[in-house]
């Protein structure tokens, strides 16, 4: 899929002044924020007013655009968050708080091979092809053809076109067949169904990471992956972030927080045959009681001295 005709730029472009096609982010004075793509003739409405496109072709970013009646707008670029947040969406997307995190677990940059599933709306696959750059891969699987079909034109859109580096599949993450991967996104249901196929693709030391919303899946994945054996111990975290209301000394955290969103889980590949050591502390047996389910340790694993 190509970008739409007359689309000079990609969204993420930082420099010169605005051009026809370019999408631009106004924020008036409350701090809302409205994304439009310039076209000559075109104009701009709100409740207060509006002003031609053609006022803001030509202008440098940070300037302030006026409507009518006399409402000012800051004209920016928008950044990768803010397209993030607002892009039209099939599946629910992985928040910049966590595609960020994700990023740097995975450790890459440019050059770089990863694979993701699935690849919802768009959003984690836009940070995964910024990091890898031109040189780079990014294979992504979507089960579901209507959210492949919406994460298709939310990357064109952010990149201009259709990167070439991106290569989208409509199917399981169980087929994957590419090889010595540097990482691999897990954004799906059951991740540990995959954590066999993952294996097979990733280059001793590639990363995991799974992303997952509830406790259930996160304890399912790390179980999975400590019995499969060829990872390292698997590690769990959360990101919360919190910002801060600023005016004079009136310093304070903001009464809302963008708190829980999903659980990260890492691992990373040991060389073919290899399996990590075994723990130093091992879990004592009542861990997995009655009602656990999901993998176990063998019975010579469990710390003795517990029933």
């Amino acid at each position: 899929m190509e970008a739409e005709a007359g689309t000079p730029s990609p969204t993420w472009r930082r420099t010169g002044p605005f051009a026809e096609g370019d999408h631009v982010q106004l924020t008036d004075a409350k701090g809302r924020m409205h994304t439009i793509r310039l076209e000559s003739g075109q104009v701009f409405h709100t409740n207060r007013g509006g002003f031609p496109h053609d006022e803001v072709i030509g202008l440098p970013q940070g300037s302030v655009v006026r409507s009518a009646n006399g409402t000012p707008y800051i004209a920016l670029r928008p950044l990768l968050d803010d397209f993030v947040l607002s892009m039209p969406r099939g599946a629910q997307v992985i928040y910049p708080k966590d595609a960020a995190r994700i990023i740097g677990l995975l450790s890459i940059g440019p050059g770089a091979r990863v694979a993701e599933a699935g690849v919802g709306s768009g959003a984690m696959t836009c940070s995964l092809l910024r990091s890898v750059g031109e040189t780079g891969e990014v294979h992504s699987y979507e089960l579901r053809e209507e959210f492949a079909a919406v994460a298709d034109r939310n990357v064109a859109k952010w990149f201009g076109v259709r990167p070439p580096s991106w290569h989208l599949t409509l199917g399981d993450m169980l087929t994957i067949a590419e090889r010595d991967l540097d990482g691999v996104v897990l954004d799906m249901l059951a991740p540990w169904e995959c954590v066999d196929a993952v294996g097979d693709a990733l280059a001793p030391g590639g990363v995991l990471v799974g992303y997952v919303a509830t406790t259930t899946q996160m304890s399912r994945l790390v179980e999975t992956l400590r019995v499969a054996g060829g990872w390292t111990e698997p590690r769990a975290e959360e990101s919360l972030m919190r910002t801060w209301h600023l005016e004079g000394l009136a310093v304070r955290p903001d009464h809302k927080m963008n708190g829980h969103t999903a659980f990260l889980v890492t691992a990373r590949r040991l060389a073919p045959g290899v399996n990590v050591p075994p723990r130093r502390r091992r879990p004592a047996k009542e861990n997995y009681g009655d009602d656990y389910t999901g993998p176990r340790p063998q019975e010579d694993e469990f710390e003795e001295g517990h029933a």
